[in-house]
């Protein structure tokens, strides 16, 4: 009744491997994706803990009906970590070393722009996630994260600066937030930054990793383990849940993350989602609310990397928020898109997740806050994904740690 894939690889215009998945349809007008009740992940899972509700875990599988094809646009990028669209339709890419590149919709790369600060390449950190002001027709302003060297340590700092004329280099380029408490350890510096409706900006922090700064997470009076939302000039933001409040910092918005990587609005709610890693098992998908407390390290589905429990071992504690869905074992999500293009219908709203650990992209289908389908794409390309986004053509985009840039569309 629908398409079956078949992938294959082919030689491309400038030698560039171009990746297509094909397909047979003798319903073109079919849009709805072909479903099962068998989930994607089979793999044994790392603990015996239970979903709190059906469905929050290891859902069915969907497979997409509409013929798309991905191509390999470029293969030079030198760890790319965040993409975000232009208005002319060219993407804004960061590498981790502290560049700061213009793809052309074919892939051909600007020389590095100039003019930012200077990152702490270490571990997880350097340069981060990407975005651009709203009104960037007019004021050409970029907004990033990075990992930033500090005299009692390091942390996730944001900066702001405005391209110049001839996009070669950043402008007046300055910082405008820094995560404190800085901290002496190269891991969970989140980082994905966004614009949300009234022109502020959600910002995402991980709690460092270790075990001393972990409990941070859960401290309103640290900048750890948290998604903040502050203005263009990294004050608080007004309306924030905790404005006002002398126990609490006013520029955070929800907390008990772990280490978000993932960040994005869906267009038809307008409501924030993230997905942070869990240890091992447990990552985790989440719809986020103001105020709330999303539980690490006191809930999780996950254990420690040496087998052991996590703290009290608890998985549903009065209070604390739980996940929309869980991995076990976990998948690595870093970077997410919500697809509101009409290219591929039955991919409208759908949420896109750049998989790390598993190297593929996750499709999510999410129907009343409840994700109700799961697709694995690119998972024969071997690529650690690191983000996604959705071009101004309708087309998805997607950069993996190996330096690749993919484009993703109908076929």
């Amino acid at each position: 009744m629908y398409k079956h894939f078949k992938f294959y690889s082919i030689i491309g215009v400038g030698g560039l491997l171009m990746s297509v998945a094909c397909g047979q349809n003798s319903a073109s007008s079919v849009v709805k994706s072909d479903s099962t009740s068998v989930p994607v992940e089979t793999g044994k899972a790392n603990s015996d803990y239970k979903p709190a509700f059906e469905g929050q875990t290891r859902i069915g599988s969907v497979k997409t009906v509409t013929p798309y094809e991905f191509k390999v646009l470029d293969t030079t990028l030198k760890s790319p970590w965040g993409i975000t669209s232009l208005p002319d339709g060219r993407l804004l890419i960061t590498e981790k070393a502290g560049n700061l590149r213009i793809a052309a919709q074919d892939g051909k790369l600007s020389e590095p722009i100039t003019g930012l600060p200077a990152v702490k390449l270490a571990g997880q950190g350097g340069l981060l996630g990407i975005t651009i002001d709203t009104d960037f027709n007019n004021n050409r302003m970029v907004y990033w994260t990075f990992s930033e060297e500090r005299p009692d340590g390091n942390l996730t700092a944001v900066a702001k600066g405005k391209l110049s004329a001839d996009e070669k280099k950043i402008e007046n380029a300055v910082v405008i937030y820094r995560a404190t408490p800085a901290h002496k350890s190269t891991l969970h510096y989140g980082g994905r930054i966004l614009f949300d409706k009234t022109g502020n900006l959600f910002v995402s922090t991980g709690e460092r990793s270790d075990l001393e700064t972990r409990p941070l997470a859960q401290d309103l009076k640290a900048a750890l383990g948290k998604v903040l939302r502050i203005t263009k000039d990294g004050k608080a933001a007004p309306g924030n849940p905790y404005e006002g409040k002398a126990d609490a910092r006013p520029e955070i918005y929800s907390y008990g993350h772990r280490n978000v990587q993932g960040l994005a609005i869906n267009p038809a709610t307008g409501e924030l989602w993230e997905t942070e890693f869990g240890p091992r098992g447990g990552d985790e998908l989440n719809r986020i609310q103001a105020g709330k407390n999303y539980g690490w390290p006191i809930i999780t589905y996950g254990i420690e990397y040496s087998g052991a429990k996590v703290g009290d071992s608890l998985q549903v504690k009065e209070g604390l928020e739980q996940p929309a869905y869980y991995w076990d074992p976990v998948i690595s999500p870093s970077g997410i898109t919500f697809y509101s293009g009409n290219g591929i219908a039955e991919w409208k709203n759908n949420l896109f997740i750049s998989s790390l650990s598993r190297t593929h992209i996750a499709r999510i289908v999410i129907e009343n806050n409840k994700v109700v389908g799961e697709e694995r794409l690119l998972a024969d390309e071997g690529q650690r994904f690191r983000d996604v986004t959705e071009g101004k053509d309708g087309a998805l985009y997607a950069v993996t740690d190996m330096g690749r840039l993919y484009k993703i569309s109908k076929k």
